[in-house]
């Protein structure tokens, strides 16, 4: 299965009609289907009218491409972090209103991950802003990396985890430490080489609380050089897959390892 986060050098809103079909094709062919569409949407500036309702453009872009591809998820943020969440709580929940309306009337699901760069960038966050929308169409993208990201983050397993767990539709993979002198206060490592998150232990909590969704590995690791902070927040484009393929084969030869050794 694949998450398309950019195809062609193109975000998955901006992709063609004709490019879906050429990528519906290639997918076909080598027997493989799209689990959820990795969307920028809401990663915008909270209160700026022009980019809410441009994202919603790109929300029901993103609902015609699950429609295509048959699937449901479609990946969501919470706006560029400029302070406190709790400064601007009410707007966070209120700019989730019409995104619910479109989600239920097109039967999908908008997955918000948390992230340093958002204004949910913890798991404690986001587990409250769940309980407050209180609404099935609103789940959870548990990336236990970000939670190391986040100044206040916590332990990603199993403290931030547990909060996830009621809430999750999807899970992203990637694994990083605490560094205080690299940019962002982190760093990304090979999947499994960190030891902070225990990913071990992550795979088979998931294989024990009978999660059947998808794990998408995201290699934010690079085995030459580091990628900057910007691209690690509006990841996409050939600027971040340079180098990307071989990291990736490093991760997945550690991720299949752990995988094997997991309790079923």
């Amino acid at each position: 299965m694949v998450e398309p986060r950019s195809v062609w050098d193109t975000p998955p809103h901006k992709l063609t009609d004709e490019q879906l079909l050429t990528m519906r094709r290639l997918l076909n062919n080598a027997g493989m289907s799209v689990c959820a569409i990795a969307s920028p949407f809401l990663k915008c500036d909270l209160g700026d009218a022009e980019a809410y309702e441009d994202h919603l453009a790109i929300l029901r872009r993103c609902v015609q491409m699950c429609h295509f591809f048959d699937c449901k998820i479609i990946r969501g943020f919470t706006f560029w972090k400029t302070g406190p969440a709790e400064a601007v709580w009410q707007q966070l929940l209120d700019a989730y209103a019409e995104p619910i309306r479109i989600c239920e009337q097109e039967d999908v699901y908008i997955g918000i991950e948390n992230e340093a760069s958002t204004h949910i960038a913890t798991a404690a966050e986001a587990e409250r802003m769940y309980k407050d929308l209180n609404h099935p169409r609103i789940r959870a993208i548990w990336d236990p990396a970000n939670e190391v990201y986040a100044a206040d983050g916590e332990l990603p397993f199993p403290t931030a985890f547990e909060r996830m767990k009621p809430y999750l539709i999807h899970v992203h993979i990637k694994d990083a430490v605490k560094d205080p002198e690299a940019e962002g206060g982190a760093r990304c490592v090979p999947v499994g080489d960190g030891g902070y998150i225990d990913y071990p232990g992550q795979l088979q909590a998931l294989v024990d609380m009978g999660y059947e969704g998808a794990c998408s590995l995201e290699t934010h690791w690079r085995i030459s050089t580091a990628l900057d902070e910007d691209l690690l927040n509006r990841p996409g484009g050939a600027a971040f897959s340079e180098g990307g393929e071989e990291s990736s084969r490093v991760c997945l030869g550690k991720l299949k390892a752990m995988v094997a050794g997991l309790r079923v």
